[in-house]
């Protein structure tokens, strides 16, 4: 294993972040090759959790000669949110900069050419600079895993539609009941970023580009690494990164791959203190209650019921118990096209 720590400049003099990159060898230079970051939201940490306990058994597959492809590993991709906190409250999904999301504004290439990136160029502030790094890490890789977590709920993916249902596995590894697809634009996230370079080569039966949402943001502790990291290994060697003739193979696919606008954002209609009257896995029906806004403690006639407009599942569901009016409150996913799904962009900013 080859360590290496880039630093990353400051936006003023006497600040730099440091970024640190694993990076493993491949016996077979016709294997695929894999990238794997987590933390791109600072203080989302399930992924750093399955890294740790992946890069062992990568470190051990190294060592005996059976890690075919090359592997590289960012187990905290984003030491500028990682080391951004608001009093005791960590906040690793904006750049306190210019508020723009960590998983958006990357940068949309037509070819992968790293030439096109420029992380060094003078005027370019530190969140670009760690974009553009990322992006140059990760544009020649075949496999591409942007590890996340939601509030609640269980493993799930995004994933560009041309890789469906050619990356069914990598679900499958994962546990997840639901993948979910895009078309287009998603406000140029890191997954639109990386398979964008390569949407004209084809082939895509051997790539997989994926966020994969690893369960809620308080599932840190040692189970869930070692079954998360256990997943992420366990597909790895089904895709020929690694030889390993004792890992049990890749189960089949059981969940729901949809695209993204069959699900149902359910936002607050007021602010106040939510009451959930459902949880992740779920089935709701048309019309079912799913929450209910108290925006006056005490007088009944202020209750705002909060109904699901589709049938479903839900899929996640938010952590917060005080929300403001248009805040996010659940997933659900359907069937169908969402009645209230938009045309392009991410589902969430």
């Amino acid at each position: 294993m080859d360590k290496t720590i880039i630093t990353i400049p400051g936006d003023l003099p006497g600040l730099g972040y440091s970024l640190t990159v694993l990076r493993f060898s491949g016996s077979d230079p016709a294997a695929p090759t894999a990238y794997l970051q987590a933390a791109l939201h600072g203080n989302e940490l399930p992924g750093v959790a399955a890294l740790h306990v992946l890069i062992t058994r990568l470190k051990a597959a190294e060592a005996e000669g059976r890690l075919r492809g090359a592997v590289t590993v960012v187990p905290f991709a984003n030491p500028i949110g990682l080391n951004q906190f608001q009093w005791d409250d960590h906040q690793g999904r904006f750049f306190y900069g210019n508020r723009v999301n960590f998983n958006r504004a990357f940068a949309l290439l037509d070819r992968p050419d790293p030439a096109l990136l420029t992380d060094d160029a003078d005027g370019v502030s530190c969140d670009r600079r760690l974009k553009a790094i990322l992006q140059k890490l990760s544009l020649d890789a075949d496999l591409v895993l942007d590890l996340h977590c939601d509030n609640e709920g269980p493993n799930y993916l995004y994933m560009p539609s041309e890789l469906w249902p050619h990356s069914a596995d990598l679900a499958a590894a994962l546990d997840a009941p639901a993948v979910l697809t895009f078309e287009g634009g998603t406000d140029a996230s890191f997954d639109e970023a990386a398979f964008r370079p390569h949407l004209t080569a084809g082939n895509f039966e051997k790539r997989v580009v994926a966020t994969v949402e690893l369960k809620g943001i308080h599932d840190v502790g040692p189970e869930t690494a070692r079954k998360d990291g256990d997943g992420l290994y366990r597909f790895l060697v089904g895709r020929g990164v690694i030889d390993d003739a004792a890992e049990a193979p890749v189960g089949p696919f059981t969940g729901k791959g949809v695209p993204q606008s069959y699900v149902e954002m359910v936002r607050a209609p007021v602010g106040g203190v939510v009451f959930f009257h459902v949880k992740p896995g779920d089935t709701v029906t048309a019309g079912q209650l799913v929450a209910e806004l108290i925006p006056a403690p005490g007088d009944l006639d202020t209750v705002v019921p909060v109904r699901a407009v589709a049938p479903g599942v839900v899929l996640t569901r938010v952590l917060a118990r005080a929300v403001r009016v248009g805040d996010d409150l659940l997933k659900i996913v359907g069937d169908h096209r969402s009645p209230t799904a938009k045309d392009g962009g991410a589902l969430e900013s």
